[in-house]
């Protein structure tokens, strides 16, 4: 796997070690990040993790000049996922004349507002490691994750009440009422709007979007794009 690296990083030793570990490095100058590893999701469409390498001391001056925050902000701006990596194996807080709420306030921005991940890194070596993790981790092939609960329902009476309680607005006393009303999920499925009218607090609106959800064509796209 490419692993784009800007030229100001020379300096680092992080260059050579990525490239001893087997990776294929391509040296650059970036406008924005100090790392760039890119891979494809399951549509094929590119996803890149923009990485912004910091020292801890530069990361202080960083915030005194305000660079960080129109760096972060190109982050956000140019990559699927925007990362910052502080690294150094000091006390952050007491390597500068600066309060610590300074430093803490910066910390929660960044992960807040910004929405970006912070990951600390003890020394270049370590730095390298986690790039070589996140370049693998890319590799692996995309699995969608399951949307249901990983409980498992013990009985064939339990089974019934979680998948009808799995339909939009439908909560677990709706679910044993639809299924006592209407004897099994079949004809819940079955049923007309009408006949899920009759039905105390199944209001119009819920009514709809159970309907929609069980006739609505699947469209495999479109969900796969979502998930991404």
């Amino acid at each position: 796997m490419k692993i784009i690296v800007d030229h100001r990083e020379k300096a680092s030793g992080i260059i050579t070690e990525l490239a001893k570990r087997g990776f294929d490095v391509e040296v650059k100058q970036l406008v924005t990040a100090d790392y760039v590893v890119e891979s494809k999701d399951r549509q094929g469409n590119i996803v890149t993790v923009g990485i912004e390498r910091k020292v801890q001391s530069d990361f202080l001056n960083s915030i005194i000049d305000r660079r960080i925050i129109e760096q972060l902000m190109y982050l956000k701006e140019n990559f699927t996922v925007p990362l910052l990596v502080i690294e150094g194996s000091e006390n952050i807080y007491t390597l500068r004349n600066f309060h610590p709420n300074a430093v803490r306030g910066m910390l929660a921005s960044i992960a807040i507002d910004f929405q970006i991940p912070i990951i600390h890194t003890k020394s270049p070596k370590d730095t390298v490691a986690l790039l070589e993790v996140i370049a693998k981790r890319l590799e692996k092939p995309k699995s969608h994750p399951s949307l249901l609960s990983k409980r498992k329902p013990a009985s064939l009476q339990e089974q019934q009440e979680y998948l009808v309680e799995s339909l939009p607005m439908i909560g677990p006393q709706m679910a044993r009422t639809l299924l006592k009303t209407f004897g099994s999920i079949k004809n819940i499925v079955n049923a007309d709007e009408k006949d899920l009218l009759k039905i105390d607090k199944m209001g119009k609106k819920k009514v709809e979007k159970v309907k929609e959800v069980l006739n609505k064509l699947y469209e495999e796209a479109e969900n796969s794009a979502k998930r991404v």
